[in-house]
């Protein structure tokens, strides 16, 4: 049974391989698939010893995104482009790299909620490995203006160097927040709520009555930003599970050649996570 897993922090809790094991059911491909709970120092150790042990393919998650990039001696070019990876397969000995979370999110937002990207002036609130994993892919399903925001300006301006369209991805400081205008979707790349960290304080004048907020994260983290959304009272409000499920399908497909059905799982996990409506 070839083996797989989810490196990351704070990991017990995830339900991918719940996900996994799921698709492997449906699919009829024997695997196993683990969460591996791993510091930031010890991701390259962790890793030799999942391939030693028989590990073909992995997931990655924060905080190891932009270090798993780093270990791969292939890579995608939508990983390239973002400059992490939350996909890796083993090829011949070595690492190919791929990130399929921009690819996740347009498919859950585009097909399970029926929105229509183009056109869109969007901002992006973060600059990490998330925000570099669905930013290319944003900027591919025809939004008019990518506008990033990061609390260390250095990384969101290097994000949108990295993107090289300057006339539709370019950034702002968060001190500007209240002064850029409003937008047709907001997306909330942050680590904000997690580990402790401070919530977010975002102006409502982001909003228009066309808003649609979008929150990279699911569960308890994402309670402070969808808790902003509806205090907005925006009618059109996305948690970050059904991206969840995107790009593990993604992530399974390039693992076995084969994409598993995602609605049903989607379904199933949904029932202990409510549908983050408006108010």
């Amino acid at each position: 049974m070839s083996r797989y897993a989810l490196f990351g922090q704070s990991v017990a809790k995830s339900p991918s391989p719940q996900i996994h094991t799921a698709f492997a059911r449906q699919t009829g491909i024997p695997m196993e698939y683990v969460g591996i709970d791993v510091a930031p120092e010890a991701l390259d150790a962790a890793l030799d010893a999942f391939v030693a042990g028989g590990g073909r393919g992995a997931n990655v998650t924060v905080p190891h995104k932009e270090a798993a990039f780093a270990r791969c001696a292939q890579l995608s070019e939508r990983a390239r482009l973002a400059g992490a990876v939350n996909t890796l397969r083993l090829d011949e000995g070595q690492w190919y790299g791929d990130n399929t979370d921009g690819a996740g999110l347009v498919r859950d937002l585009t097909g399970r909620h029926g929105l229509d990207l183009r056109g869109r002036r969007t901002l992006l609130l973060g600059a990490g490995g998330a925000a570099r994993g669905v930013a290319p892919a944003l900027l591919d399903a025809g939004v008019r203006e990518l506008v990033i925001v990061n609390r260390s300006p250095e990384r969101a301006d290097a994000l949108a160097d990295a993107l090289g369209q300057p006339g539709r991805a370019h950034t702002r400081y968060w001190e500007d927040l209240a002064d850029i205008g409003d937008f047709e979707l907001v997306i909330n790349a942050t680590s904000a709520g997690r580990h402790g960290s401070a919530p977010l304080s975002l102006p409502f004048a982001l909003c228009s009555d066309m808003t649609a907020a979008v929150d990279l994260n699911y569960g308890d983290v994402a309670i402070p930003f969808l808790a902003w959304a509806r205090t907005a009272r925006l009618r059109t409000i996305v948690d970050g599970l059904g991206m969840l499920v995107e790009q593990a399908a993604e992530s399974f497909e390039r693992w076995h050649g084969v994409r598993p059905q995602t609605d049903a799982v989607y379904a199933e996990l949904r029932k202990g996570a409510p549908e983050p409506v408006a108010a």
